[in-house]
């Protein structure tokens, strides 16, 4: 069986009519559905829409490349479309003519991703996209994007990584690592361009390490002894950090790399000369295990957001799984499943007693709930300090557990693990001694100095103020406990998947781990507002589909399941081609579905599932009340604001306003 060309002919279009990025990615993924490289339309460019939202594709010289991995790709595909009048993709130089839409199979294999980032070197190549641009034939153009045609050298492979030649004495080296989050553009795009710049500077000689999704050849270590400067662009953390500790680095985003390679060599080359050494890995607190945009200048507040962002985005697997666990327990067994104990599973487990299944399912899911404080504070302190602070980070998170500390002793403690780990490393050591640093000296001091902080220092305060917290919750009625349900509603709905979705969703799955009547009332009406956008945005495209594009209203057939699932990020969509309607919309109906939950009592133990975790609610007719009545008011809110428009979208689907907004919402972590 022979493995399908990545694009053909049919995956070309020569003259993309398109006008917005949206509508491109529909019209280029249509053609990939027609050939049965995708399966679910709708489902696949919500993961472009996804992908793009956590940064514009638009890159410099009029390039759009929208890509992410999605489980609704079959073959890892490509599709090209030419855009006669451009397309904004967010790019500084502005519209995109060049549209390339990438798409990988959430396991795709390493060849093929070898060849994307064979494109993606390609696309740095000014003849290359002089001959896109002249090309008059479809099936030419697929050749020439394979490579069959007449291409630029190296676009034929990518470049090996392994034995570097070595440059002259008096040359400046440089090591770069170039990353992004899907592995498969700007990870190679961004070295090609260090590389070309490198080369056409007199005296600098530069070797590239792309770590991407086809995995990563490590530059050899007498090459990284060698040079003399450092250049990390990258959206993701970089592996194996500590290689690169001691020397002058630069720590940017990828598009720094892609866009300003000449500013990169000349300040690393100005840190070399002015002696500015790196002390060790993830000195740069700028750098952050999930969401990092590597540029200088982040404000503190910033910062703290990445770091805490970081510590989230890590447990919530673990909320997920336990939480649900211990639900499908009580479900199964009743609430009184909690009072089997372990050794009855372990001396007289009855296969055919649903009491046993339960139980079964009820300790395990408590066994991942005892993670969720370590991991909180392991991974905020590895967000801050990199691998070197997971071990005080755990170890300070199960302090918090032991001195009842729980979800604040947790964020206590892998903010105090990464601040001692980075003072640190900030200490000159001799080069002897930095081997045995991350993993013996770092983890050691470290672990004594949080031990003694979170036991001796701040824990019982800590776990004072947590235990007042949750007196407070369980004694809440009346109008506090309506404002505190309003207040959570509206941060769940502001950004949609953002940080602050994510502080309001992290405060109620942490006081799951120990829970109480307040604690469950919260998580019921976090989930409830939740669930408003997606399902709002439906409601309001089926009751008044002419004040929508055409791609809006397809993708509110999708938002009905994506809000029924509490997936907020369904909406983001809507909000990031009209945020100043959609948004405050939402943020209404989230607070009046919120407070509605809280003043209902509806109760909730599983931290996610939407509709589908109903019958385990406390009063779960009145809480589907509250959510009807937030999705009626936020649908009602954004029909009205969209029918104040002068101008609505055609019925064709396209725009009719000049320009579409840009303002872009965060992406969900």
């Amino acid at each position: 069986m022979t493995t399908p060309q990545m694009i053909t002919a049919d995956l070309v279009d020569l003259d993309l009519s398109a006008e917005t990025k949206e509508e491109a990615a529909r019209s280029l993924a249509t053609r990939m559905v027609r050939l049965g490289r995708v399966t679910d339309l709708d489902g696949f460019l919500a993961d472009v829409a996804a992908r793009e939202a956590q940064m514009p594709t638009g890159l410099d010289g009029g390039i759009g490349i929208p890509h992410c991995r999605s489980t609704h790709v079959t073959e890892p595909t490509l599709a090209f479309g030419r855009a006669p009048h451009g397309i904004d993709f967010g790019a500084p130089d502005g519209p995109a003519d060049l549209i390339f839409l990438i798409a990988a199979p959430a396991g795709a294999d390493d060849a093929h991703l070898t060849i994307l980032s064979a494109l993606a070197r390609q696309l740095m190549d000014e003849d290359f996209k002089a001959a896109l641009r002249a090309a008059t034939d479809a099936e030419q153009t697929a050749a020439l994007i394979r490579g069959d045609a007449e291409a630029p050298p190296e676009a034929e492979a990518e470049p090996e990584t392994g034995p570097q030649q070595p440059a002259p004495a008096d040359t400046f080296k440089i090591v770069a690592v170039t990353s992004c989050p899907t592995g498969i553009a700007h990870t190679y795009m961004a070295a090609e361009s260090l590389e070309n710049t490198a080369r056409d500077t007199d005296g600098v000689d530069l070797v590239v390490e792309t770590q991407g999704s086809a995995g990563f050849t490590r530059l050899d270590p007498a090459v990284i002894a060698a040079a003399d400067g450092v250049i990390f662009a990258h959206d993701v953390p970089v592996r194996e950090k500590e290689r690169f500790a001691g020397k002058p680095t630069v720590d940017v985003g990828v598009k720094a790399g892609i866009n300003r390679p000449a500013e990169l060599i000349t300040e690393v080359r100005g840190k070399a000369a002015r002696g500015e050494i790196a002390a060790g890995a993830g000195t740069d607190p700028s750098s952050t295990a999930v969401d990092n945009s590597g540029e200088a200048g982040d404000g503190y507040g910033t910062k703290l957001r990445k770091w805490l962002m970081s510590g989230v985005s890590y447990m919530v697997p673990f909320v997920a799984a336990g939480g649900l666990l211990i639900a499908l327990g009580f479900a199964i067994g009743g609430y009184k499943i909690a009072d089997v104990k372990v050794e009855t599973l372990l001396n007289s487990f009855d296969w055919t007693s649903s009491t046993s299944w339960a139980a079964l399912l009820f300790y395990t899911g408590q066994a991942a709930f005892a993670f969720l404080v370590p991991v909180l504070a392991g991974y905020i302190a590895y967000g801050m300090a990199d691998r070197p602070g997971l071990v005080p980070g755990f170890v300070g998170g199960s302090i918090a557990l032991t001195v009842n500390a729980g979800f604040l002793g947790g964020l206590a403690a892998g903010l105090i693990a990464g601040g001692v780990v980075m003072a640190i490393q900030k200490v000159n050591v001799p080069a002897v001694l930095r081997g045995i640093m991350p993993v013996v000296v770092i983890p050691l001091l470290s672990s004594i100095a949080v031990g003694f902080l979170m036991l001796v220092v701040i824990g019982k305060p800590i776990a004072s103020l947590q235990s007042g917290l949750t007196d407070w919750l369980n004694s809440l009625s009346g109008a506090n406990a309506l404002l505190l349900g309003a207040l959570l509603g509206l941060m769940m709905c502001f950004d949609l998947g953002g940080p602050l979705n994510k502080v309001a969703y992290a405060f109620a799955v942490g006081g799951l781990a120990d829970p109480t009547d307040g604690s469950l009332k919260i998580m019921a009406a976090v989930m409830a507002a939740g669930m408003v956008p997606p399902l709002a945005m439906a409601l309001a495209t089926t009751v008044r589909g002419k004040l929508f594009t055409r791609s809006e209203r397809e993708n509110g057939k999708a938002a009905w399941v994506l809000g029924a699932s509490f997936i907020t990020e369904g909406a983001i969509p809507f909000a990031a081609a009209d945020p100043l309607r959609v948004i405050p919309a939402s943020m209404a109906g989230g607070a009046v579905t919120g407070a509605l939950s809280m003043a209902f009592g509806c109760t909730l133990r599983a931290p996610h599932g939407g509709i589908f975790v109903v019958p385990l609610i406390g009063n779960p007719w009145l809480y589907l009340v509250a959510v009807a009545a937030g999705v009626l008011v936020a649908a009602a809110l954004v029909v009205v604001l969209k029918g104040m428009r002068k101008n609505a979208p055609r019925e064709d689907g396209a725009a009719a306003t000049a320009a579409p907004e840009k303002t872009q919402v965060p992406a969900a972590v």
